[in-house]
């Protein structure tokens, strides 16, 4: 995996976990929001930048944000590196290139089977039409 270090960009916001957890839910904030704006980013340009933004336009908010969350953990720190990691990969992800597709040819067992049900289908049609008495 390359090594993609957005954390200077990446701005984090702590608040308390929902869930079990008693007193420490209730007075820890341990879930962390990690949000990184691509709109306005300086560590991709050009061709990756818009590889970027078309990958992951359905996580982006208005803004450009691309916002991950994470309270998985009982800690801040652990879910703090939790939601960076996972922010990371998705960022690593979107700038994958997809392979491109091999065209393939339809197996011949496959076009004769095909031919076979088109013929069985047309005959079950022909019984169907009404029998004329001359």
């Amino acid at each position: 995996m390359i090594n993609i270090n957005i954390k200077p960009e990446i701005e984090i916001i702590t608040s308390r976990s929902g869930g079990k957890g008693g007193q420490n839910v209730n007075k820890v904030e341990t879930q962390v929001e990690v949000r990184w704006n691509v709109f306005t980013t300086h560590l991709f340009f050009g061709e990756e930048l818009d590889l970027l933004k078309r990958k992951l336009q359905n996580k982006l908010s208005k803004e450009g944000y691309l916002i991950v969350k994470s309270s998985q953990h009982r800690s801040q720190l652990s879910n703090k590196e939790t939601a960076i990691k996972k922010m990371e990969l998705i960022v690593f992800n979107a700038l994958q290139k997809e392979k491109g597709r091999k065209p393939t040819k339809t197996p011949p067992k496959a076009k004769e089977l095909r031919l076979k049900n088109k013929k069985k289908r047309g005959d079950i049609k022909i019984l169907r039409k009404r029998v004329s008495h001359s």
